[in-house]
């Protein structure tokens, strides 16, 4: 319920309007509570050079104005929504760069109008990267139709389709595809997989274009998890028997689980694979180089079988059991070779289970993902970020960009100011792209959410956003031209024994 600290008419002597000649109310009551808004961008950091941010009252309201002003600057938008139009918009975060944009919202319930207390807008000098892509799928267990891999340009709201499944779907064979990458966010050095019909990894390097079969005997499966090393073409990837299952009592209904993965690198140039790591006592997962290019860090999990069952049908009934750490390895990039693994955090000695390092490109920061056990925290409500100082190891629960729902998947910026990760705090069901700025101590910004050009058009639409990567350009091959190189055979790889343990 509104509380109101007084009520009065008030002459606006200024009225300057936009957005199709908007206005200001001319009488209303005052609210002493800022507005529920949707997305909440209330207090939020944003980059300067990020598209305008849309939204509306979240609630009922016959029509709704907002002012946004900075010095002699400002804009008037409303209706239905607030929409500041593109070249407004671009001219007062240019403006307001590194200081704060302030906002009031006036909104008309039963006839009447309402002002609530301002809030603002920090525009960060630090801009942000000006694309990034991601999977659309839609939130259901046992269908993969209809995926795309987008990309969308964050300076504005044009979003592409990078790839289309139903390019190489027939009715009776499905494709499923994911884990884009990239090397140092460029759009033309990246890879994804295909699984299924006409599946195989497809890799673009610099406009060789190429799809690689990379099941092979002497290694657990195809490639899965990738990371791509800062300059060698050598792409290090998680090797994984992946099943899912479904809890009967409990608020995670589903779970995704390995019976068994290992840790493989791939040689662009050579079309060659080799293990890194493939104890089969260690489930070793989500690898990931450090921008040196000397270490790599990776998660893994000490589990040995004890029953004489299945081993899918043993994972399932300990899955709770399965706790990931987090290590890493020196790797020397003359003679491809790497080191043994150093624990960098025992989340087993929490009861816990950590996943998905990232490190930002400055080398100082380290994100992860905790929740109580296994790898798949996508699915896990409890699953939140945690950031370790690399300068001294220090770890904490970065509570500023958590929320009570899944937090997953996350990406850093190639500045090291911002990172994008997957969460569900909307409404419990969808990811959802959600950024924030991290300052030089490390320390989030009230992360909001992707920018779309109307204020409902993430809650509407019926598509997980997974898998949200940076890049500093669009890639511009066409899904057709993807769709041509994946009906073609596959490459397949030759095993070797050349990068020691």
């Amino acid at each position: 319920m509104t509380r109101y600290a007084g009520v009065g008419i008030i002459v606006l002597a200024l009225m300057l309007t936009a957005c199709g000649g908007v206005g200001l109310p001319d009488s209303y009551q005052q609210a002493e509570e800022m507005p529920h808004i949707y997305p909440d961008y209330v207090g939020v950091t944003i980059p300067v050079n990020i598209a305008p941010l849309t939204f509306k009252m979240d609630g009922k309201a016959e029509e709704m104005v907002a002012r946004m002003s900075f010095g002699n600057t400002e804009i008037i938008c409303g209706g239905e929504d607030v929409r500041p139009e593109e070249k407004e918009w671009k001219r007062i975060t240019a403006e307001a760069k590194g200081h704060d944009i302030q906002v009031e919202v006036y909104a008309k319930q039963n006839g009447q109008w309402t002002r609530y207390q301002p809030f603002s807008i920090t525009v960060s000098p630090d801009s942000i990267d000006p694309y990034i892509s991601y999977r659309l799928i839609s939130p259901s267990y046992v269908t993969y139709e209809e995926l795309t891999i987008n990309q969308r340009c964050l300076e504005n709201y044009n979003e592409k389709v990078i790839y289309d499944n139903m390019l190489c779907s027939t009715p009776t064979e499905g494709q499923c595809i994911n884990c884009h990458n990239y090397q140092q966010y460029n759009p033309d050095r990246m890879q994804f997989h295909a699984r299924q019909n006409m599946g195989g990894t497809v890799i673009n390097y610099d406009g060789k274009l190429s799809k690689i079969n990379m099941s092979n005997d002497s290694i657990l499966s195809a490639g899965v998890y990738p990371t791509w090393h800062p300059w060698l073409k050598l792409i290090v990837y998680s090797t994984n028997k992946t099943s899912q299952t479904f809890h009967t009592r409990d608020l995670n209904k589903i779970e995704v689980f390995d019976a068994g993965s290992d840790l493989i690198a791939f040689d662009v140039d050579k079309c060659e694979v080799t293990n890194i790591e493939n104890d089969p006592d260690e489930m070793e997962v989500f690898p990931f180089w450090a921008p040196d290019g000397k270490t790599l860090f990776y998660c893994s999990a000490h589990f040995e079988y004890k029953d004489t069952v299945d081993k899918g049908v043993e994972t399932i009934r300990r899955a709770k059991e399965i706790k990931y750490n987090i290590y890493k390895k020196s790797f020397d990039p003359q003679t491809f070779q790497f080191g043994p693994r150093q624990l960098v955090f025992n989340a087993d000695s929490l009861d816990k289970s950590a996943t998905l390092p990232r490190i930002s490109p400055d080398g100082r920061w380290l994100l992860f993902i905790l929740g109580q056990y296994g790898c798949f925290h996508i699915w896990h409500r409890d699953a939140d970020l945690w950031m370790i100082d690399l300068l001294n190891s220090e770890a904490r629960r970065a509570d500023e960009l958590n929320s009570p729902q899944t937090e997953s998947y996350h990406s850093w910026s190639s500045n090291s100011r911002w990172v994008v990760f997957s969460s569900r705090r909307d409404d419990g069901g969808f990811t959802r792209p959600f950024f924030a700025h991290i300052d030089a101590e490390g320390k989030g910004s009230k992360p909001f959410e992707l920018p779309q050009p109307y204020p409902d058009c993430n809650r509407q639409s019926m598509k997980c956003f997974n898998i949200p990567e940076f890049m500093k350009g669009p890639v511009t091959i066409s899904p057709q031209t993807f769709a041509d190189v994946l009906k073609t055979e596959g490459i397949p790889v030759k095993y070797v024994d050349r990068l020691k343990k």
